[in-house]
């Protein structure tokens, strides 16, 4: 890393200017319950301006305890704009815990001058803000980052080199690989795509230009993902959006497009104190998880907390959580104040059970056990013999697989019943009988999956599933991959189905699901080898699950286990904010 060196000079007196936070993040505040009390009054200083390294206007917003004496710094950069919800969540909330919050538009939005270029000038503008921050009479020269989604993405660009003023960072549900968020396994992200378009073209408008376009993507959107070609079809509801046609139609992650974009250095080689918030129903939950092994190798002091949250429900029924995660993590870096702070680095909340554990690390360690699909429908441990054909289903990009809950970034996300989407004929599952004890899974989780198709283009989504005694069949993490198949030998693809933590309770069934796609979270595969977005011809695909397919289960790890009584509030209430996702 580059040392950093700068003039230490007497920082003169400040007067509190005399403005208050706008009125409607007080309301907002005002309805929230489960947070700490308030500590001191907040002042706002509003529309700073912040040269960026190029002379860029950066329009910055300043909240600060109204008491006399010295407070830590926190820095937040959004493309979202100041408004809601981060003057509330982040100026207003921890300027009450004695922070001072500066809350800054990134280039390009609400107001900052220059271009929006999406990822490429995080890094600079960090560190020119950062310069800035220096010269401010109240800043003491102890720095924090916090921040969700592309909040966190700023962090990690400022982690790239950090300057020495910074001594901990908060990333919650956050990205540092754009490419690895547009696409996975080879398919295109496109509804996740589509929101996330939406809030980055229009959010730092406003409120009501942000409601107009998720409502016009809400009504067009069959119409948008069914379109062929696909490339550009978005522009009924958005207009032309430059650079999400250029990240939709780059699917190789060594493509020039991407250069630079990936912020994974950041972790190999950070020391400065981070913690780590996810859901399991996070979109970008494998992120945070890759940052967690990365920091952990370099030998990074690191947390990390995964609830049973999306990627927006972690900041709206599981804020109460995150937010007493987030400000214990920085009262113990840049106030010296370690109380707060959990004794175990890792702490998961485990579906089907109600609890959160408490784990020295992630993935703990445990035997991974393969459960093999088998005639019938049936799903056993027992080792088959041979790869004959298991069974087979057509897809008909025509009439896809529809998606169904999982990690995405709409209201539809997380756990669903998945018994109306397993009815179709284009779906298989094998289930196990009855278990006669519990089952505990915590870790990845994959599908060894021995495919052949009739056309040697297809795509294959995995899910795995708790069916409870009332056959109520509820998806658990889940995973897609694309593959290309040579003649009638079977192929074999692994599917990544991301990582849980997950109780199958006595008495009920482990599922493994099987189809040809997931539409629209997916762009589905038209079956033609040409790329989905440019696609204008759909060509149905029999695909043949065969002998000797498995998926793979990290079970019976050594644990420590916390029930929810043990932690009332807030965690005592997650297995029902999991459920209110419904």
């Amino acid at each position: 890393m580059t040392p950093h060196t700068h003039d230490v000079v007497p920082r003169p007196n400040w007067t509190a200017p005399p403005g208050k936070p706008p009125l409607s993040s007080r309301m907002m505040r005002a309805t929230w319950r489960g947070l700490p009390a308030k500590q001191h009054e907040v002042g706002w200083e509003r529309g700073l301006v912040v040269p960026a390294a190029d002379g860029s206007p950066l329009l910055t917003d300043h909240y600060f305890p109204r008491t006399k004496g010295d407070f830590p710094t926190l820095l937040v950069r959004s493309p979202y704009g100041r408004g809601l919800p981060w003057s509330p969540l982040y100026g207003l909330l921890f300027a009450e815990q004695g922070f001072h919050v500066v809350l800054q538009s990134c280039r390009g939005t609400s107001g900052s001058g220059g271009r929006f270029d999406l990822w490429r000038n995080e890094p600079a503008d960090g560190r020119a803000t950062v310069s800035w921050l220096r010269e401010q009479p109240w800043f003491t020269g102890t720095l924090g980052t916090i921040g969700p989604s592309y909040l966190g993405y700023v962090q990690w660009a400022l982690a790239l080199d950090p300057p020495p003023e910074l001594k901990a960072m908060v990333v919650q549900v956050g990205m540092h690989d754009p490419h690895s968020f547009f696409h996975a396994g080879g398919a295109l992200n496109l509804e996740n795509a589509l929101v996330s378009a939406a809030g980055i073209t229009f959010q730092h408008q406003g409120l009501a230009p942000m409601l107009k376009a998720s409502l016009r993507l809400h009504r067009r959107l069959r119409e948008i993902t069914t379109a062929r070609p696909l490339r550009r079809a978005y522009e009924s509801a958005f207009g032309e959006v430059p650079w999400l046609d250029d990240a939709m139609t780059q699917p190789d992650a060594d493509d020039p497009y991407w250069l630079g974009t990936s912020l994974a250095e950041a972790a190999e080689r950070l020391s400065v104190p981070t913690s780590l918030i996810t859901g399991w129903h996070d979109a970008l939950a494998d992120q945070t998880f890759e940052q967690y092994g990365r920091l952990r190798r370099a030998g990074c002091e690191t947390a990390l907390l995964v609830g049973p949250w999306t990627h927006t429900s972690a900041l709206q029924q599981g804020w109460p959580e995150v937010f007493s995660e987030s400000l214990a993590w920085l009262r113990a870096h840049l106030c010296d104040d370690p109380a707060g702070l959990r004794p175990h680095p890792v702490r998961v909340h485990v579906g089907g059970e109600g609890a959160w554990r408490d784990l020295d690390d992630w993935p703990p360690a445990a035997v991974t056990t393969a459960w093999f699909p088998a005639v019938n429908g049936t799903l056993t441990q027992q080792t088959p013999t041979g790869s004959a054909p298991l069974t087979s289903f057509r897809y008909d990009p025509a009439d896809p697989t529809p998606s169904l809950g999982g990690p995405l970034l709409s209201r539809g996300a997380g756990p669903r019943d998945n018994s109306a989407l397993e009815a179709r004929e284009d779906v298989l599952t094998f289930t196990t009988p009855p278990l006669t004890e519990p089952v505990d899974v915590l870790g990845p989780v994959f599908a060894r999956l021995r495919i052949s198709t009739d056309t040697g283009y297809a795509d294959v989504f995995a899910r795995l599933c708790d069916v409870d005694a009332q056959s109520r069949s509820t998806n658990v993490c889940d995973g897609l991959a694309r593959l290309q198949t040579a003649g009638q030998a079977p192929s074999e693809v692994t599917v990544p189905m991301s990582s849980t933590a997950h109780r199958f309770a006595a008495g009920h069934r482990i599922r493994l699901q099987v189809s040809g796609g997931a539409h629209p979270r997916y762009a589905r595969n038209p079956g033609t080898g040409e790329p989905s977005v440019d696609a204008t011809r759909l060509m149905p695909v029999r695909i043949t699950l065969h002998t000797g397919s498995a998926l793979t289960l990290p079970q019976g790890s050594q644990v420590r286990s916390s029930s929810a009584s043990d932690h009332p509030a807030p965690g005592q209430q997650a297995e029902a904010e999991a459920e209110a996702e419904e």
